[in-house]
């Protein structure tokens, strides 16, 4: 029996400020639509006064609030997308209960989640770090945050980017060019983080110089990585032996994030999972620290948590394989 829709929720923001209602709704109420399908809930407005139907109507009118007081400046769909990760049903962290903000060219960078607050905090107070869990929660970018913060403080003298060249059954023999020009596609999204949170002209200078570095997994057999900081990306496509083979490159003042979705696995049949093993072999290690994400910690387009949850749902009613 399917239960009657909860009564409709009326809220009244005041005092009245037309500017400010026109910020909060966007353009063809592009900020309004963003609410009604992150939190499944349907707006009504009429004036200052919204009429709000849906399970999660509570929670849409703190965010209505919420984003009105934000109101007094610009909003775009990406401040609500953001900001609406952050929303619980206790409502909106405060200011002081947020991580410490980092330094990076995006000065309101911070955990927005109570799992991203916890992994910045892990990555800050642990030596090495594991961050699991599905795509968009933040795992790279916060990740790439820390290290830019690291060098900025100069407690690195170097970031090291590191992924596997593993991508649906292609390999590195297999692409045209130079080492530089076959592993560029498979570090394209660390590329991306460090243009965002170091700017485009710094970040091409530390690579120039070498102050930051991209390398494939496969070419960090032999190393040891002194006053880095190093981030293994994708890490759920590494071998058991290559994990440990990273692992143990950390040297002197150096700091390690290990990240990965151990639902995206793209190794050849067979083949275990290096990020899978160490969860298991790790746990218990003293000074390294792991963090779990869920769909919940997702800060994408909100159809991509939904999505998540619909695969993950499938994935747990389907027959164990023989």
């Amino acid at each position: 029996m399917r239960l009657p829709n909860p009564r409709p929720l009326e809220v009244l923001l005041d005092p009245l400020d037309n500017q400010r209602l026109a910020r909060l709704c966007g353009a063809l109420d592009a900020n309004l639509r963003q609410i009604e399908t992150a939190l499944d809930v349907e707006i009504a407005r009429k004036g200052p006064r919204f009429t709000v139907r849906g399970e999660q109507a509570a929670r849409a009118a703190l965010a209505l609030r919420h984003f009105y007081g934000l109101a007094t400046d610009d909003l775009t769909i990406d401040d609500v997308r953001l900001g609406l990760a952050e929303v619980s049903r206790k409502g909106f962290p405060k200011k002081e209960e947020r991580t410490s903000l980092l330094l990076t060219r995006r000065p309101d960078l911070h955990g927005r989640t109570p799992h991203q607050v916890k992994y910045i905090e892990n990555i800050l107070a642990h030596d090495i770090t594991l961050g699991i869990g599905p795509a968009g929660t933040g795992k790279t970018y916060l990740a790439v945050a820390c290290a830019v913060d690291a060098l900025e403080r100069d407690q690195v003298k170097r970031i090291v980017l590191v992924r596997p060249a593993v991508e649906a059954g292609e390999r590195l023999g297999f692409l045209p060019g130079d080492l530089a020009q076959k592993v560029d596609p498979y570090l394209r999204p660390l590329y991306d983080a460090l243009y965002d949170l170091a700017g485009v002209d710094r970040t091409l200078k530390l690579l120039e110089r070498g102050t930051i570095e991209l390398a494939p997994l496969a070419y960090m057999r032999g190393r040891t990585l002194n006053h880095a900081f190093i981030i293994l990306d994708e890490a759920q496509n590494s071998t058991p032996e290559q994990m440990k083979m990273f692992l143990t490159r950390i040297g002197f003042g150096a700091k390690a994030v290990v990240t990965g979705d151990v639902t995206q696995i793209d190794l050849g049949r067979g083949q275990k999972s290096g990020l899978i093993e160490a969860r298991r072999i790790l746990v218990g290690v003293r000074g390294i620290a792991f963090t779990d994400f869920s769909a919940a910690d997702v800060v994408r387009h909100p159809l991509v948590a939904r999505i998540i949850d619909a695969y993950d749902k499938e994935a747990a009613q389907a027959p164990p394989p023989k």
